[in-house]
């Protein structure tokens, strides 16, 4: 039996690469004729003028199944061929009623050399409602989407060219539009930018128009640009107030929180803000301190007082707080460092700390023909007796010479702690 197997080998193996090469030749040289299914998205409309002429435009069907076309050949024909290869068109002339809901109509499918009897399509009607056409007119919104010009630079102004834009669209998209918006993009920017943009169009819920829905509009590109502004720093605040305070009082003193401000502005503004020795006035009818007897504050929006072509920077603040020191007539102001205050009965292991650099004291002279106290004349201190680990709010104990009175109580913050060594720390 081995014999017989093993007798003329070579010539048997021979046999076996022939048949395998022979086989392999037959396989690579037939090319039987198959067929192939293609899913189509894009099936062109032809003739939509014959509905435009009544004011109409078509959409497509949401529902709409999906498109496939099924193509016969030879298997080497396709294998060459893609979706991409294939033209779906849809003739509105062909349809079958203009006047059901939904208007169905005929596709046809074309590939090539393909004889239209070997493609086949299916479903073999495109699903369409036909619905008024609309136009309407929008303002465009400028954006930069959150891109921001060089340090030193702020947005002076947003523009659009034009201004507004007539989209026209079937009725239901065009009353889902909430609004326009072109964005340009400012980043790393030292000079004014301008581009070319296409629009986003955004519905009443908020969201963009899809690009489906977009392909149902005719929305034109706008030219968007954006001025940018030089910052200046520093910007000093003054304000002053109107009224007459209550009988037997006086104004000491204005001042504003924060007393200086960061602005962006044209050159010619800025120049003119030069010319102002770097201030924003808030003027004297912002405040009103008729008849009052004691300190009075408001809020300011300060973006209300500055001068055309300035802006404040976008990290700035609107509200400015304007303070009025109103006190007793004859009596003044002194502030006193809180490292100049006393500290009485230090409880054993413990340190404080005040919550200010300084405290306000307000003293009256007695006498008219007094001269103003000096801070060196103040005595200040503070009581810690039986005081524990914490904060307090404490009053200040203040010794001021003869002939002059202390117009409020004086209270101070004060953080009371351990003292930590070294040994605790390691």
């Amino acid at each position: 039996m081995k014999e017989k197997i093993t007798n003329n080998l070579s010539l048997k193996i021979l046999s076996l690469i022939v048949a395998i090469f022979i086989w392999l030749l037959v396989i690579n040289v037939d090319n039987p004729i198959i067929t192939k299914t293609f899913v189509v998205t894009d099936v062109q409309l032809l003739n939509e003028a014959y509905i435009d002429a009544d004011g109409k435009m078509c959409m497509r069907d949401e529902e709409q199944q999906p498109i496939r076309v099924t193509i016969k050949a030879k298997r080497k024909i396709l294998d060459d061929i893609s979706v991409m290869d294939i033209r779906a068109v849809a003739d509105l002339q062909q349809a079958v009623s203009l006047d059901t809901t939904p208007v169905m109509v005929p596709i046809t499918a074309s590939v090539g050399k393909i004889p239209a009897e070997n493609i086949q399509v299916s479903p073999q009607n495109l699903s369409l409602h036909i619905e008024d056409k609309e136009t309407q007119e929008f303002v465009v919104t400028v954006t930069t989407n959150n891109t921001r010009p060089d340090k030193g630079y702020e947005i002076g102004n947003l523009i659009s060219n034009p201004e507004k834009i007539r989209i026209t669209g079937p009725t239901s998209l065009i009353n889902k539009i909430d609004k326009v918006v072109a964005s340009v993009n400012v980043n790393g920017a030292v000079a004014d930018v301008t581009q070319e943009t296409d629009v986003t169009v955004i519905d009443k819920n908020g969201e963009e128009f899809s690009s489906q829905d977009l392909n149902y509009l005719n929305v034109s590109k706008v030219y968007v640009s954006a001025r940018l502004w030089k910052v200046r720093t520093d910007v000093k605040i003054s304000a002053e107030c109107s009224g007459s305070t209550a009988e037997g009082y006086q104004v000491e003193s204005v001042t504003t929180t924060p007393n200086v401000i960061s602005v962006a502005g044209s050159d010619e503004a800025l120049s003119a803000l030069a010319e102002q020795n770097n201030t924003i006035w808030i003027p004297a009818d912002a405040i009103d301190i008729s008849g009052k007897d004691k300190d009075h504050e408001e809020k300011i929006n300060i973006s209300e007082y500055l001068p055309e072509g300035l802006k404040l920077t976008s990290d700035s603040s609107e509200d400015v707080f304007v303070h009025v020191n109103i006190l007793p007539q004859g009596s003044t102001v002194c502030e006193i460092p809180t490292k100049n205050i006393k500290v009485e009965n230090m409880p054993k292991g413990m340190q404080a700390a005040f919550d200010a650099a300084q405290i306000e004291v307000r003293v009256k002279k007695t006498r008219e023909d007094m001269d103003d106290l000096k801070e060196k004349d103040i005595k200040a201190s503070i009581d810690l007796k039986d005081k524990e680990e914490g904060s307090y709010e404490l009053p200040v104990k203040i010794q001021i010479p003869e002939g002059y009175e202390l117009v409020d109580d004086v209270t101070t913050g004060v953080e009371v702690s351990e003292i930590s060594t070294a040994e605790e720390n390691s």
